[in-house]
C-alpha cells in the first residue's frame, strides 16, 4: 500500500493552509510513495532557491531509514558517523532536522512527507497537519 496522488494532493493543501493560517514563511512541500518516489510537490511564492532538496531530503532520509526526520536529528548528536554513512548511502538525500514526517495507514508505511520554509518545529507542524486532514497518522520520531 502506498499514497496516491489525490492524497498526495490533500496532503499539499492542507499543509500549505496551515502554514498560511500560522503566518508561517513561504512552504515547499514534498509527497513521497513507499518507495520514495516523489508524488507531489508544491513550492509556494516566495520559498527561496533549493528547498526543495531540503524538503525532499527530509523526507527521503525518513523514508529511507524508517523514523521520522525529528528522530534522525537525535541519531545524528549521538551517531553522526552513522548518519553520515547513512547519508552517502542513499545518495546524500537526508537532511536531519525536523520537517521530516512519516506516513503510516493501518500501521504500516505508506510514504512520507518533507516540507522547508520556515522552522524546523513549524515545517513538521505543516506536515503533521496535512497528514492528519488526509485521515492518515504521521510518524515524527
Amino acid at each position: 500500500m502506498s499514497i496516491n496522488l489525490e492524497t498526495a494532493r490533500t496532503i499539499v493543501a492542507a499543509a500549505r493552509k496551515f502554514g498560511a493560517d500560522k503566518g508561517f514563511s513561504p512552504l515547499t512541500v514534498v509527497v513521497l510513495d513507499a518507495g520514495g518516489n516523489v508524488l507531489a510537490v508544491e513550492r509556494e511564492d516566495g520559498s527561496s532557491n533549493k528547498r526543495f532538496e531540503i524538503a525532499h531530503g527530509k523526507a527521503f532520509g525518513a523514508i529511507s531509514i524508517g523514523v521520522g526526520s525529528r528522530a534522525l536529528m537525535a541519531r545524528a548528536e549521538q551517531q553522526p558517523y552513522f548518519v553520515s554513512a547513512a547519508g552517502a548511502a542513499i545518495g546524500g538525500a537526508l537532511i536531519p532536522v525536523p520537517g521530516g514526517v512519516l506516513v503510516k495507514a493501518d500501521g504500516a508505511t505508506i510514504g512520507a512527507v518533507g516540507i522547508s520554509g520556515d522552522t524546523s518545529d513549524n515545517d513538521e507542524a505543516a506536515a503533521v497537519a496535512g497528514i492528519e486532514a488526509a485521515g492518515l497518522t504521521p510518524i515524527t520520531g
